[in-house]
């Protein structure tokens, strides 16, 4: 099987230069990391004919993962839902598990499930929703043919909090067989933001590597800081002599800014 993958970015802000497109570099790279091949990066405006187009193109060329952003929102401009309906011919409806999960966000936020709202429980007919730990609304996962089609909200900290904890683990299980080695240190005396350079450096080093940070002190007062690192291989020695190679650079580098290592 061709584990193949494309990222679509919706929004007209992204086109006209007045928003950066993080979410597609950050999802490169956790695509990457999981054994993906992607293949294209494709931006496109709230339209829906470019949407459905690209949808329909995807499907066309048998693509195994695709993800797009943007367009999930209760605004008259969030179609995205819609206009994968309309790629993939099937009805748009309210979706009884999403109608669960908006009803009990607006609820606990002690907010009205107005019509602009209720909006975000529809989408294709037969997709599932997945739950969105940051925001309202639900990411969507709907397959056609030989494609899965991820649709994630564009506001970053939710794309984020949706792939991280739903997508991630079943795009691992549907995805090729890799060796995943996970490693932590806890670095003390260095602010994250000192931190940053370097571990962008480390994230260079390697395709198959993810470096995420964790703070855990005062940033000024006194920093403390979780640096979590995640390699993937096809073989499993590579993997670990890659992340030993990681993670000495990682501590060399912190101990010329006088960073103290607690933990390994």
């Amino acid at each position: 099987m061709s584990y193949t993958a494309w990222i679509i970015s919706i929004g007209n802000e992204l086109l006209i230069g007045k928003t950066v497109n993080t979410n597609a570099t950050w999802l490169a790279k956790k695509l990457t990391l999981l054994g993906y091949d992607v293949r294209r990066i494709i931006a496109i405006p709230d339209n829906e004919e470019d949407e459905v187009e690209v949808f329909r193109d995807a499907i066309r060329r048998s693509i195994r993962v695709v993800i797009s952003t943007g367009g999930l929102g209760p605004t008259f401009d969030d179609r995205t839902s819609e206009y994968l309906a309309k790629a993939l011919n099937r009805r748009y409806v309210v979706n009884d598990d999403a109608l669960k999960l908006v009803t009990e966000t607006f609820r606990t936020k002690g907010l009205e499930l107005t019509e602009p709202r209720l909006k975000q429980a529809k989408m294709p007919e037969g997709a599932k929703p997945i739950p969105n730990p940051v925001g309202t609304a639900p990411g969507i996962w709907v397959e056609e043919s030989n494609t899965v089609i991820i649709a994630l909200p564009g506001v970053p900290a939710e794309m984020m909090g949706i792939f991280e904890n739903y997508v991630e683990p079943k795009l691992r299980e549907i995805g090729p067989r890799l060796h995943f080695v996970e490693r932590s240190i806890t670095v003390k005396g260095v602010p994250e933001a000192d931190l940053a350079p370097i571990i962008e450096r480390g994230m260079k080093m390697s395709n198959r590597v993810y470096i995420k940070s964790h703070p855990k002190g005062h940033e000024i007062r006194s920093p403390l800081v979780e640096i979590h690192v995640y390699v993937s291989s096809e073989d499993e020695k590579a993997a670990e002599n890659e992340i030993n190679r990681v993670i000495n650079f990682l501590m060399n580098a912190i101990k010329e800014r006088n960073g103290e290592i607690l933990s390994q």
